[in-house]
């Protein structure tokens, strides 16, 4: 049911994009003349006129006058089209916020949903004690792992200029006089100029350093200041339910894969990951200098006021005399004396010098030193916010900012294991031995504190470069602190020697030894990478073989017990389709939970999620509830793909409200708890039905996949596969190995290629199929209702496809199929998923009992219908391109110009679906 605040805000939406609308408008106007106006507003109607009627006559009258623009009006309709879509998204985004505050402004009684208050909530409402809060507290964790594929479409120096017309949308829900709106206007109408005016596409591809630098700016303006106040908020509202203070540990920490994941790119080099945490360092520096200074703005307290601790005036002399530097000239401002001279031991700590910070702890201390004394005169129970805030920025951050995880694919460190055993006379052909045979050599390697490598040795350049980056690990601990690389993860992992290869080369390096009492230490989790479906069914099997190896249950202790294990969507949705990855994915987590816990290890699963439906993704609150509730308990690390940075972290606000949505479902779902009291575990027989389904839809869609003989051509040929690899939008390859193989395909361009197409196959297909079948074996319809209504799992699953079905668009898909070449198969295949198509949607309205896809989300359903008059045209244009395109030489003239012009209709295409791979 909508609510009369939630009705207003819809209104004060579409109020939005229409004042945006007109707008634009007045900037086309202006740039473009009548001409360009005129067209827009024609292409404008003639699309939404077609969305309402489907009358075909009107979409042929659009599609003629979309073939009929000269090249360089082509070029300024598609830009017209692609801000459009832009403006809508960030109207869409002043409705979230907007929303927010509404829920805020009324009473006590009015909580938004997935706010921390509702959360808390729902913990009081069944009853959770103190002391089971105090046991959630301890259990509660979640890292969130920026990384950069794709990277974000859309330049940052137009992300910038929308954060900008974003804060002046919202300073018009808060003018009052005609002067302020005039203003707000005129301001708006330049920053739409600007956009106008600057180029959107990438010349080039960015540097991985670019990239670093792209990944530290939702640090810099949003992440530093928002990760603190989702705590302090946390706290504060458990002290107000329950009358409580606990001192709440930093539970949420973002880390990033930026500058360290070298699987398949072959920029990222040791020296590049060093580099890159010494960014992360000098921001994190340049961040707390600006904290210290507007702390001591504020902390103007007089000691002939106030008493200060005796320990807080010791350290200050002790400093004084350290730093040979008095600080702040007024001494009774004992506070600001002492901020003072922390922040000169952060300016020699910048400088490397030895008088300032050898590690954040000591920073933390001298902090925690002026929390204490000003509990001698400061009422206890109205704590000092903003020294709060600081104090929680220097726990989360440290001197490195953000974990960087390392990640490298299995067949590199057997390569190179290979060479150096060679080298040292230990096997010939490391390669050639069977698995036993590897794991026994490797584990003989581990137990003997001898080292195989020499500085003097000398390898090839592949095999130096793998030695190179585990030196650089230890490097890199030792300078920044054990928090700067914590975990080296393993892609394509698919036996217990992958493991075993990786910590031989710690061993190396000094991040893992074996003394002689037989104790091990270790300074790195090594955490295998589950990709395939082959590899998630074996995933059990190989993780019992490893926990059974006495050597690496006493790896496991030197790192708490603790065992990562990351869960690859992208790859498996590839390889099995949307239903089966997903459902393999559920059953790996759950076995493999239960076998760490008959072996006493705590596991932390970390799920390489996409942005997009056909990887994994939808709202990051979404994905916790998917998992099974046992497995939240231990921690969880979840991928935030490069494009959703900009839509979840650009803003403040709407960072936070994602962020909240998380942790409230966290905090529910680690004690096991719906908001109707049901079980968020499912029966054997609904397990047993996801089974059946999960069969049927595997043999479907491998059927179209991997054995109709002509579906790689339609996939080549009705998609503009080939074409976004000029979009310059990440410092990574498209394929692993430069083959047109199938299998070397990364799962990103396959998820992009169909999305642009409007086909999203990745995020359904198959499905319809499973579950029909299903059906017609059993006929247990309501089953399938109850598991909607109370398994989380495949609540999201089913919300997922409404979605992704709802994003797609069949005739617009039709016009991609007539792209090819061969129209036997494009027929064929276009057919084949179109039936899919509608026996899918015809399931899940039986399923959801609902008359139109998502009507229980009416939100998303308005804002889809909102886009798509702006998203068909684009399409339309793309397929022109593409088609011409495809019959020029490549490097002439117009091929350079069409490719421009195609290459900015997938810009325009992505920012209307909110998705790229």
């Amino acid at each position: 049911m909508v609510t009369a605040s939630e009705e207003k805000s819809k209104v004060s939406l579409w109020k939005d994009a229409e004042y945006l609308t007109k707008i634009l408008d007045d900037v086309l106007l202006n740039e473009g003349g009548d001409t360009l106006l005129n067209t827009v507003k024609e292409i404008r109607t003639l699309s939404t006129e077609f969305r309402e009627t489907q009358d075909r006559a009107t979409q042929d009258k659009m599609k003629d006058r979309i073939n009929e623009l000269e090249p360089r009006l082509r070029r300024n309709v598609i830009r017209a089209f692609s801000i459009h879509l832009h403006l809508l998204n960030i109207a869409e985004q002043n409705y979230r916020t907007r929303r927010r505050r509404e829920y805020q402004a009324q009473d006590a009684n009015s909580i938004q949903p997935g706010s921390l208050e509702a959360g808390v909530n729902t913990l009081i409402n069944n009853d959770v004690t103190p002391d089971q809060i105090s046991e959630l507290l301890g259990k509660l964790s979640i890292e969130l792992i920026m990384t950069a594929h794709p990277t974000e479409a859309t330049r940052r120096t137009i992300l910038q200029i929308h954060k900008r017309i974003a804060r002046l949308l919202t300073n018009w829900d808060y003018s009052y006089t005609r002067y302020e709106k005039k203003m707000i206007k005129e301001r708006i109408s330049n920053e739409i100029t600007f956009l106008w005016q600057t180029e959107e596409i990438r010349q080039k591809k960015p540097s991985v350093m670019k990239e670093v630098s792209n990944g530290l700016y939702y640090f810099d303006r949003v992440l530093f200041d928002v990760l603190p106040k989702i705590h302090d908020d946390l706290e504060d509202i458990l002290y107000q339910k329950y009358k409580k203070r606990w001192t709440i540990p930093s539970f949420l920490r973002f880390g990033s894969w930026i500058g360290g994941d070298r699987d398949g790119n072959p920029n990222v080099k040791a020296t590049t990951t060093y580099d890159t945490l010494k960014k992360h360092r000098e921001l994190v520096l340049r961040k707390y200098k600006e904290s210290l200074e507007t702390l001591m703005d504020r902390l103007s307290h007089t000691s002939s006021m106030v008493t200060v601790s005796e320990e807080l005036t010791d350290s200050i002399r002790k400093d004084r005399k350290d730093l040979d530097y008095n600080g702040w000239h007024k001494d009774d401002e004992v506070y600001r004396v002492k901020l003072s001279l922390m922040l000169k031991k952060i300016e020699y700590t910048v400088k490397d010098d030895k008088r300032g910070y050898g590690k954040s702890e000591e920073l933390l201390a001298d902090l925690q030193l002026i929390r204490k004394s000003m509990k001698l005169h400061h009422p206890v129970h109205k704590p000092v916010k903003l020294l709060r805030k600081v104090i929680r920025q220097v726990d989360l951050f440290g001197f490195h900012l953000a974990s960087l995880d390392i990640r490298n694919h299995s067949g590199e460190h057997e390569s190179a294991l290979t060479e150096v055993l060679n080298k040292v006379g230990i096997v010939d052909k490391y390669t050639e031995l069977g698995e036993d045979k590897k794991v026994e050599t490797l584990t003989s390697v581990l137990e003997n504190p001898r080292p195989l490598i020499s500085i003097y040795d000398e390898f090839s350049t592949e095999t130096l470069e793998v030695i190179n980056t585990f030196r650089m690990i230890k490097r890199a601990q030792d300078t920044f602190g054990l928090r700067a690389i914590e975990v080296y993860l393993i892609s394509m992992t698919d036996n217990v020697s992958d493991l075993l290869e990786v910590l031989v080369l710690a061993k190396e390096a000094g991040l893992y030894r074996v003394y002689p009492d037989g104790k091990v230490m270790s300074r790195l989790h090594v955490a295998p990478l589950l990709e395939t479906i082959e590899d998630l069914k074996n995933g059990p099997e190989m993780v019992k073989k490893l926990f059974n190896i006495p050597l690496y249950r006493k790896h496991l202790e030197a790192r708490g017990d603790l065992q990562e294990i990351m869960l690859g969507y992208s790859d498996s949705s590839k390889d099995g389709g949307n239903i089966t990855a997903n459902w393999e994915l559920y059953q790996a987590q759950q076995e493999i939970h239960d076998i760490a816990a008959s072996y006493g290890i705590k596991l932390k699963y970390f799920h390489g999620r996409g942005g997009s439906l056909g990887r994994g993704g939808g709202p990051l609150y979404a994905s916790l509830l998917s998992q099974p509730a046992v497995t939240l308990g231990d921690g969880v690390k979840i991928t935030e793909q490069g494009e959703v940075l900009s839509s979840r972290y650009l803003l403040e606000g709407i960072a936070y409200r994602s962020l909240e949505q998380a942790l409230s479902t966290l905090l529910t779902g680690i004690m096991g708890l719906n908001d109707d009291n049901t079980s968020m575990e499912p029966s054997q027989e609904e397990v047993d039905a996801m089974s059946s389904i999960s069969d049927f839809a595997l043999e479907k869609y491998q059927s179209l996949v991997f054995e109709d003989p002509g579906f790689l051509q339609y996939f080549n040929q009705a998609t503009p596969l080939h074409e976004l690899g000029d979009l310059n939008i990440g410092s990574r390859p498209m394929k692993r190995k430069g083959s047109d193989r199938f299998e070397d395909l990364r799962a990103i361009p396959w998820v992009f290629a169909w999305t642009q197409s409007r086909q999203l196959l990745p995020a359904w297909y198959a499905t319809g199929t499973g579950i029909k079948k299903y059906l017609e074996q059993t006929g247990n319809l309501e089953l399938l209702q109850k598991m909607y209504r109370n398994w989380p799992f495949f609540t999201a699953t089913i919300n997922n496809l409404q979605m992704a079905l709802t994003k797609a668009d069949i005739q617009t898909a039709q016009e991609y199929a007539n792209m090819m070449q061969d129209t036997e198969i494009s027929t064929r295949i276009f057919q084949a998923i179109k039936d899919e198509y509608d026996v899918t949607k015809e399931v899940i309205l039986q399923i959801s009992g609902q008359n139109e896809l998502l009507d229980n989300r009416q939100n998303i359903k308005d804002s889809v219908r909102l886009r798509n008059p702006l998203v068909d045209p684009l399409n339309l244009l793309q397929i022109q391109l593409v088609s011409k395109l495809r019959n020029q030489e490549e490097d002439s003239a117009e091929y350079n110009e069409l490719l421009m012009e195609a290459l900015l209709t997938i810009n325009g295409v992505a920012a209307g679906l909110r998705n790229t791979g």
